[in-house]
């Protein structure tokens, strides 16, 4: 089966980045399959292009890399232009290239024009990943304001979801929206996966600036969506309260990074740590050397979908989670018992949970314990590929 993978934000381990469609696409190569993946350059992926179209090769995956840059400090209007850019590019690979199935991954929801080209120009069947549902989200959060904009965008969702034979997403939470407002009954959840292999087998740690588990960590993006003030507002609470030998530590990058690192010098909150990116190979040793992750976003409705990668790997490390949606992952870490579900404007009280589970380390590692048991259980990467495998083909035999 020849698999036409449209993502913008491909990366492998060596980035600093999510590696779901690269662990899926390596696992798909290995079972017979050809997978093509059309991309751009993120500023958090490895990848680099010196031509505006570069042909690379992973593990047997032929990556086309357009040479459009991507960055979350990118401003709105660059970043939509960036979007539009490799999808009027991919649009040629998606007549050109022949595929028996063809996945437009999502977000953002322009990725949907090569898929649409690939359905009603060349008579592929189209496979719609959805990663966050958007536009909602967009709207709910404030950064689509205009209302024929709005309107503009709900369309081209429908309309992608319409064309598709079959939709998944990464959270029970997306698949319930979808079927609510669509009525499309061919959807499944992938969530994302954990190489558990990776993130199990036990790392040396060599920051001598940190000790072992002495502080809760958080992986990703810093920025307004991300919740990173409650994280700094959290850290000040403790050193308030004597607590400095708790220390709030982010690897990331995003808006709000800097405006935060000041701050912190500023207000001498030693105990809020910023470190910078790095491979993913090199973060692991990081997260199993924490006591607790955290997995904060912002108190909307549309984020209670959510399905982050730190999420999963967090998990994989035996590390439990502190997070603060109101959806799947709260009733995941009840279910399991591997974290705690806070309130999003309250850094008392995540202050007061991160000093619960530092002086009752029994109690942590128990659920850090059942974190590994139940990524096992769950978030394979082998066995998600294969989920994802399966509805490819049940798409190709349908078409045959």
């Amino acid at each position: 089966m020849k698999i036409l993978y449209f993502y913008q934000y491909f990366s492998t381990p060596k980035g600093a980045w999510g590696t779901r469609v690269y662990e899926f696409a390596k696992e798909w190569v290995k079972a017979g399959h050809e997978v093509t993946v059309i991309t751009s350059v993120y500023s958090k992926s490895d990848l680099k292009a010196n031509k505006l179209i570069e042909d690379q090769f992973f593990d047997g995956i032929h990556v086309k890399v357009i040479n459009v840059k991507i960055d979350n400090k990118q401003s709105f209007f660059k970043r939509i232009w960036s979007f539009l850019l490799y999808s009027i590019i991919s649009s040629y690979y998606a007549v050109k290239l022949s595929a028996d199935v063809v996945i437009a991954s999502s977000g953002p929801i322009t990725v949907g024009i090569p898929g649409l080209i690939a359905k009603y120009i060349r008579g592929r069947k189209l496979v719609f990943e959805t990663r966050d549902l958007w536009p909602e989200g967009a709207i709910e959060l404030g950064i689509i304001k205009n209302n024929t904009f709005q309107r503009l965008a709900y369309w081209f969702e429908k309309k992608c979801y319409n064309a598709s034979s079959f939709i998944i997403t990464l959270s029970p939470g997306m698949t319930k929206n979808i079927q609510k407002r669509f009525g499309i009954e061919k959807i499944i959840d992938v969530t994302n996966a954990a190489n558990i292999e990776l993130f199990s087998d036990l790392k040396p740690f060599h920051d001598n600036k940190l000790i072992s588990k002495s502080y809760a960590i958080y992986t990703g993006n810093i920025g307004l969506v991300n919740n990173s003030y409650w994280l700094y507002e959290a850290a000040k609470i403790l050193k308030n309260k004597g607590r400095e030998d708790i220390k709030i530590v982010l690897i990331g990058e995003g808006q709000q990074r800097e405006e935060l690192e000041q701050l912190a010098i500023k207000e001498n909150v030693s105990n809020f740590v910023r470190l910078n990116l790095m491979p993913k190979a090199e973060l692991v040793s990081y997260i199993q050397n924490s006591f607790v992750s955290l997995v904060p976003l912002k108190g909307t409705p549309v984020l209670d979908t959510s399905s982050p990668n730190k999420f999963f790997e967090s998990l994989a490390a035996g590390i439990p989670v502190i997070q603060n949606t109101q959806g799947w992952m709260k009733d995941f870490l009840i279910e399991y018992n591997v974290g705690y579900t806070l309130d999003p404007n309250n850094p008392i009280q995540l202050a007061e949970t991160l000093i619960f589970m530092k002086d009752n380390s029994i109690e942590t590692e128990l659920m850090g314990k059942n974190a590994s048991i139940v990524a096992k259980d769950n978030f394979d990467k082998d066995f998600l590929a294969g989920k994802m495998l399966d509805a490819l083909k049940q798409v190709h035999n349908d078409f045959n």
